[in-house]
């Protein structure tokens, strides 16, 4: 067995096994401990402080994940050390967020700047919870590359500060099922087995063109490419193990948000060629959707599709 499947290994059984197939785990053996630290640098530290929002990703008391985003003024996200990570906001009454946060919960955080298209992410529990936010201690910190992030500008203004009521369905359907197929973005929560290297929740990014992520008729599947990326395969990796999963479709103009979750199947060889796939490409089997209307207060305008993405 080689040394990278020890106890040291940052990387558990799902990730390696993709590495092995995409030819990187060797080099991830020797470097991996540098990629994924213990502890966030300082620079890290730093951006989350000036960000406006997160990306959240936690399971529930079945062990479903889910996704979502949390808003507040720069700086309601903020270290409180290398190891320690204060969100002062929770999810609201209607966000499939709110019962999976607790005391010893496992929380995925990706923190994203849509106008620079930086992004990094944090990995770890909650120790703290209270009336007015969380604080999580880290056990991952790493950076991703901007490839397949939209450009996007912040405009005036928040939207209304109620919101109507969540539209629940075992299926993707109406308003909800039209805003997944013209998405340009989409937010995945997963995770693996605690006790393993790498294990707990993860919150991560996909990126394409309107219409990269397909439904169909009956709205009980979707699927899309999954574009080559930093070849960890946190993501993927988890799915290996778990394929329970949560999505969230944003729409940065309107602020309505659906959350959608559901069984994982990774395809490869002609299914993945199907869906405009080089390699691989990910089938979802829709279990939940949640249809939020107006659910974010801040509103964006597209300015640019990443230029890493095929045409």
């Amino acid at each position: 067995m080689s040394s990278d499947s020890g106890p040291d290994s940052v990387f558990h059984a799902g990730e390696r096994a993709l590495q092995e197939q995409a030819g990187s785990r060797e080099s991830l053996a020797r470097h991996g401990a540098r990629i994924l630290a213990k502890a966030m640098p300082e620079a890290h530290q730093a951006f989350f402080a000036q960000l406006a929002w997160l990306v959240l990703g936690a399971a529930d008391a079945s062990g479903q994940p889910w996704c979502s985003l949390l808003e507040g003024a720069p700086g309601f996200v903020h270290a409180r050390h290398a190891r320690s990570l204060r969100v002062q906001a929770l999810p609201d009454a209607q966000d499939p967020l709110a019962a999976c946060l607790h005391e010893g919960a496992q929380a995925g955080m990706l923190g994203i700047e849509l106008a620079t298209r930086r992004r990094n992410r944090v990995n770890g529990r909650v120790v703290e919870l209270d009336a007015t936010g969380f604080t999580v201690e880290v056990q991952q910190s790493f950076g991703n590359c901007p490839r397949y992030i939209q450009r996007r500008e912040q405009l005036p203004g928040v939207g209304s500060a109620e919101q109507p009521q969540a539209l629940r369905s075992p299926r993707l359907q109406g308003e909800a099922a039209a805003l997944v197929r013209r998405a340009d973005t989409l937010f995945i929560a997963t995770r693996a087995a605690e006790g393993q290297a790498g294990g707990g929740a993860d919150a991560s990014h996909r990126g394409g063109k309107p219409g990269f992520v397909q439904v169909d008729d009956t709205g009980s599947r979707l699927a899309w490419a999954d574009f080559p990326g930093n070849l960890y395969f946190n993501t993927l990796g988890n799915l290996l193990l778990e394929p329970r999963a949560g999505l969230l479709f944003p729409d940065f103009a309107s602020g309505d948000l659906v959350h959608v979750a559901g069984r994982a199947e990774l395809l490869d060889g002609a299914a993945a060629a199907a869906l405009g796939a080089a390699e691989r490409a990910v089938l979802l089997h829709v279990e939940q959707v949640i249809h939020r209307p107006g659910a974010l207060n801040r509103r964006w305008r597209l300015l640019e599709y990443s230029p890493y993405l095929p045409d």
